[in-house]
This record gives C-alpha cells, sequence and structure tokens, in this order.
C-alpha cells in the first residue's frame, strides 16, 4: 500500500480514476471497457488519451506553471488546442526575450 499518493494521481478526478480501474481491470482492453461503458471503441480511446494527457500535465506542472494551466484548460475543453498552441507559443517567445535575473 502506498502511504503518499502521486501528485500525478492526486490531480484526477474521480471519474478518471474510475475509468482506470476498469480498465486495469479489463487488462487495459480497450474493447472490453467500450462494452462496459456502452459506447465506441474511439470513444474510449479518446478518454484514453485525454487521461494521458492529464497525467503528463502533472510533470509539465513542476516545470512551468503557467504552461501546465493552458494545457489543463485545453484537455478539460475550457479551450481549443489551437489557442492553446498559440498562447503557449507566444508565452515561450516572451520568455525567450526576457533577460534573466540572477
Amino acid at each position: 500500500m502506498i502511504s503518499v499518493v502521486p501528485e500525478w494521481m492526486a490531480d484526477l478526478e474521480e471519474e478518471d480514476v474510475a475509468f482506470l480501474r476498469r480498465f486495469l481491470l479489463a487488462s487495459g482492453s480497450l474493447k472490453e471497457v467500450a462494452g462496459e461503458y456502452g459506447v465506441s471503441y474511439p470513444t474510449v480511446r479518446l478518454r484514453l488519451d485525454r487521461l494521458i494527457q492529464k497525467v503528463r500535465l502533472a510533470d509539465d506542472r513542476a516545470a512551468d506553471p503557467y504552461v501546465a494551466l493552458i494545457k489543463r484548460l485545453a484537455v478539460n475543453d475550457k479551450l481549443d488546442f489551437d489557442t492553446a498552441k498559440l498562447l503557449i507559443s507566444e508565452y515561450r517567445k516572451t520568455k525567450e526575450a526576457s533577460p534573466c535575473i540572477p
């Protein structure tokens, strides 16, 4: 038993954890999970891809909280991906142009 929940798990919603549980119990079979949820395979695949993105966001947050916020908004459909990419690109350009303060 783990005594500390990893940061990437702490940020997941209850429905994400429930999906992960079903996925594990189905031995990673997306087809089986699709049957359990009564949805198509592509729908389950999209759900898994979004969950993977959420897990990766935990790593990004440590590196740059602003970029992680923009990505999290996009993953949660609060911001479209094209706008997110534009914001991140412009932010990085501004950050590169700013002199570093030791």
